[in-house]
This record gives C-alpha cells, structure tokens and sequence, in this order.
C-alpha cells in the first residue's frame, strides 16, 4: 500500500496521513483510520496497522482516544487495547516505541515535539476544544514533565473559504477574547461568517508561547486526499471516514 502522509518542522517522527493508500471501500476509501464509524472494523485495523508501520510501531502500540471536544490530555506510560482510550481530545507522551494518533474530518490535528523530540503530544482541536482550551492544555502538560523548547504543526483541516459558521460559532469565540474578531470574515449572508479555524489554533497557542506552523490543506476543498465533515453534511451523505495524524517519540 502507497500510503501518503505530509510532515513539518518538528525533530519527532510523525506524520499527517492523507485518505490515500488503505482497504477501506465506498464513502470510506481507503485509509479510513475511525474506529467509532460504520466501517468495517477488521478494514480498519488493517488500515491502522499500516500506519503504526509506516510511524515505526506495532499495531497495538499506537493510541488513539475518545474525542469528545474538550479539553482533556491525558499523559501516556502505558498502552491500552485498541479501541479503548479515554474521552478525552489530547494526548502526550515520553515514552518510547509508543504512536500517538488523532483523527479527524475537518477539525485540525495538532502535534507536538520538544526540543529533543523525547516528549511529543497529539491534540484535536475542533472549535470547541479550542475555545475551550485544548492547546495550550497540551503543551503546559508537556512542559509539566520537563518538555522544552515545545513546537506544533496544525495540520490539514478546514480552511477559511471553506467554513461558513453562524453567529453562534463567533459569539462563543468572542466571549472569552473580543480580539479574535480578527478570524472571521463576512460571509455570503446576514449572520454567516468564514471562521480560520486554523489561524485561530496557532493564536490559541501563541498565548502559551509555543510557535506553530500550519499547513495549509483544505480537507473540505480537497476530496481527493481527505475525508471531509462539512462536505458530507452539504451533500447530505450517511456516512465518512477519518484521516489519522500521528507522532511518536525520538
């Protein structure tokens, strides 16, 4: 299998896979990595088997949550069974021979690396675990296990053009910081606006000082190489697959 995934800056071993390279068939071809979904399972271990090879570990050795868009992180010593993480959006780790993944369909896969590379972390921030923190909670954990000089990448997610969201989104922003107006622009009509949800997160960031790069791939626009939430739901499509990003330590 010809998986593809994209990398940034950072020291530690990761990767932002793509849909491409896996099993998987129909709306879920072919790297389908979400075992919460209406998949099949077995095509989905084998999609996630390939990744952990791909990152260098064992199938078993690469973890994964129970997103639920809030702002937990959970610190990592011990694997547990696939399918049987925590509810929670973050995650990090100093351990060795240990992947940390999350999933997503529009919302931005964050990961992060100290200085080293022997402390890494992995966040989903949709909008919610971002208003509510979810970033820098991740790196202020790391930094509480001795992580320095921490770095992020956001990954694919969607993109400004793409994110038309009502007042609700924006006042739920504003609320906690009336200065981030600046990552919404007028939509095509009263009470819409385009939200840069990944501007956001590197803002979100900033606060805690850790500077982050965003790569800036539209997983809504770019049906080739990403599932997409809102393009489903604008389609009005049953059901999508999840792309993976993945990170592991040094």
């Amino acid at each position: 299998m010809n998986l593809e995934f994209l990398t940034a800056g950072l020291p530690a071993p990761h990767g932002f896979f793509t849909r491409k390279g896996g099993v998987s068939t129909g709306p879920f071809a072919s790297l389908n990595c979400s075992l919460s979904g209406a998949d099949d399972r077995e095509s989905v271990l084998k999609n996630r088997a390939l990744v952990a090879a791909a990152m260098g570990v064992k199938p078993e050795k690469l973890l994964g949550l129970k997103q639920v868009h809030e702002a937990t992180v959970i610190h990592v010593t011990t694997p547990w069974a696939i399918g049987d993480g925590p509810a929670a959006d973050a995650l990090f780790t100093t351990q060795g021979g240990i992947a940390l993944g999350v999933i997503t369909a529009d919302c931005a896969p964050v990961l992060f690396s100290d200085a080293a590379g022997t402390c890494v972390g992995a966040a989903h921030a949709g909008w919610r675990g971002a208003v509510l923190g979810v970033l820098e909670a991740t790196g202020m954990a790391m930094r509480s296990k001795g992580a320095t000089g921490i770095r992020a990448v956001i990954g694919p997610c969607i993109q400004q053009g793409s994110y038309e969201v009502g007042d609700d989104l924006r006042d739920a922003v504003l609320e906690r910081n009336a200065a981030q107006e600046r990552f919404f622009a007028p939509g095509g009509q009263a009470g819409k606006w385009q939200f840069d949800l990944p501007g956001y997160c590197k803002a979100r960031l900033a606060l805690v000082d850790i500077p982050a790069e965003i790569l800036a791939r539209d997983t809504c626009a770019e049906e080739q190489y990403f599932f997409s939430h809102r393009r489903r739901t604008l389609r009005g499509e049953p059901t999508l697959g999840h792309q993976i990003s993945v990170i592991r330590t040094v």
